[in-house]
Formats: C-alpha cells, structure tokens, sequence
C-alpha cells in the first residue's frame, strides 16, 4: 500500500466519514412539535436543552415564577441538540438558551476537542437566526458512573469555557466544583441510584447556579 492510500484509509474525506443518524429523535421531536402547534410555548421563555439530565429536571419547581420549557431528550449529545434546533429551539423566540450537553459525547468516545467543535456549531446554530440569544452551558458534571472521564470532562469544560469568555452572548456555568466533596470525589448525595443521574439535592445545586443568570 503507498504512502498516500494509506492516509486515505486513516483519514479519509470528510464526506466520506460515517454520517449520525438522527432518526431514532424523530418520534420524540415530532411530539413535540405536535404539543407546540396545540399549545404553543410563550415567547420570550427560558428554553432548556440536552441531554437526560435537562429531561427529568422539574424546572416549574425549580424556578417558580421564570417562564422556562424543557427541550431534552434523553440520550443525545451535541450535534443531536444542534441538528434539532430549528425544530424545537429557535421557533418560539427565546430570550435564554440553557444547555446541558457533552456528557453522553464523552461516554461514547468523542475527545474534549470534538465537543468543543460541537459546541461552537450548536452557539453558530442559534446565532444564525437569534443572534442576540445568550447561551448559558452548565458544565459537564463529574459523575460517580462516569468518574473514569475525569479528565476529558475537565478538558471539555476548560476548552468549552474558554470559548464563552470570547463571545459575550455565551456563558459558562461550572458545576464541577460544587459538585465535588472533600475527597474530590462526587458527591453522592447529588445523584440517584445509578451514579449518573441527579437527585432533587442535585438539581437544586444547578438552579442555585443558575438563577442569577435567568432573572
């Protein structure tokens, strides 16, 4: 094999490369397009995207009296999240965008540059069409079940907030930190069962993150 097909078959065309199927979303976006069209979300609301940890958030408790709708779906990451924002996101003129995602992106093997690379694409996304919509990230959480990406979180969540401090319309929130107890360690008292998930004691660290930057 030459020198050159074999960089071929390293690295090959970016059109080449295998495309992400966003068809196992569709049953789930069209719902809620469907409960959009019969009741439609109030312009000028806080709009919450990402992954399970945005899904199973009760932000009416959370934020009593903020206008805020849940736009997760669990499971996704970035480009999913990205690829579905003209459909669920940008239609309903938010005034804040709150984003929750690149921790399913870490767990199935992307590197922290990737995510950063998805991240600017989702902020491109939305600023094409709102460009004056702030994007407030939550950081990538440490977690119990996926403690052994401690690094490439944190990588993640340096690159990703770096890139907030260039555009004022982009803000980074760290839960990293509070997240962790004495020992470094997550606290477990912030997640259900299965280590990945947070408990309501959880969710209450994140709105107490939050709310100076929803009012």
């Amino acid at each position: 094999m030459t020198p050159l097909l074999l960089l071929a078959t390293l690295f090959p065309a970016a059109d080449e490369r295998p495309k992400r199927d966003f068809s196992r979303w569709e049953k789930t976006i069209a719902t809620m397009e469907k409960r959009d069209k019969d009741k439609p979300p109030p312009k000028n609301a806080v709009l919450f995207a990402g992954s399970s940890s945005i899904v199973r958030w009760d932000l009416s408790k959370s934020f009593p009296g903020i206008p805020a709708v849940n736009r997760g779906f669990g499971g996704s990451e970035l480009a999913d999240v990205t690829h579905f924002a003209p459909r669920i996101l940008l239609p309903h003129q938010p005034r804040l965008l709150v984003l929750y995602a690149g921790d399913n992106d870490l767990g199935a093997g992307k590197t922290p540059e990737q995510v950063l690379a998805d991240f600017k694409d989702f902020a491109r996304t939305v600023h094409a069409r709102r460009p004056k919509v702030p994007i407030v990230f939550i950081s990538i959480k440490p977690s119990i079940a996926r403690w052994r990406l401690a690094d490439k979180i944190k990588k993640a969540n340096a690159l990703i907030e770096a890139e907030c401090k260039k555009d004022q319309r982009l803000t980074f929130v760290d839960v990293w930190g509070p997240m962790l107890g004495k020992d470094g360690l997550p606290r477990k008292e912030l997640f259900v069962k299965d280590g990945l998930h947070l408990s309501a004691e959880g969710y209450k660290l994140w709105a107490d993150a939050l709310k100076k930057y929803l009012k």
